[in-house]
């Protein structure tokens, strides 16, 4: 598969190993699992990182959920580490949106619209700011709580099954074209 291309977009274990988040597990990171490129390493480190990557936090509590449950499952952190960067602040206000369409769904009360957020205070002050998006985002409790859950566990199945699909068609794909080109040299 294409172990050629993660090696050059993952960082080696070295580096991860010397992150401070990281580094505390120590010992732990010692299973071959952990950094060997197969199909079922990369598959459970993208479920990993689907998964740390809707857990609420920054970058470095995601990264450090991603390892932590890496190490558990004994599944390609780098992968796991590299793939929880897809929540970002590009892209949270759309995630949470259908996590909390799907939250409402799931509690039944149907999809409805979400609390406003007030505008007016973007021209205050951040000490103003922030704890009126924390007072909103409470506001959405439990149906964005539901919804994340979800939305985390749907991504990961959908992740590890896309890889594992992906991985065996670009290993056929090399077969055929192997089995081609010996057609082709007798």
């Amino acid at each position: 598969m294409p172990r050629k291309f993660f090696k050059k977009y993952l960082p080696s274990h070295e580096s991860i190993k010397q992150n401070r988040f990281v580094g505390m597990f120590g010992g732990l990171l010692h299973h071959h699992n952990l950094w060997h490129l197969n199909r079922h390493s990369v598959a459970g480190g993208v479920a990993v990182g689907l998964f740390a990557g809707l857990i609420p936090g920054s970058n470095p509590v995601q990264f450090f959920f991603a390892a932590m449950f890496a190490i558990v499952f004994k599944v390609n952190l780098p992968m796991a580490a590299l793939i929880t960067l897809y929540s970002n602040p590009l892209t949270i206000v759309p995630i949470y949106l259908v996590a909390y369409a799907i939250g409402e769904f799931v509690i039944g009360n149907g999809i409805t619209k979400i609390p406003q957020v007030e505008f007016s205070i973007l021209d205050k002050n951040i000490d103003i700011w922030i704890p009126s998006m924390v007072d909103w985002m409470a506001s959405l409790g439990r149906t964005l709580l539901t919804g994340i859950s979800i939305l985390a566990i749907l991504l990961s199945i959908i992740g590890y099954f896309t890889v594992h699909i992906v991985w065996r068609l670009y290993v056929l794909h090399a077969w055929r074209k192997r089995a081609q080109r010996h057609h082709l040299d007798d």
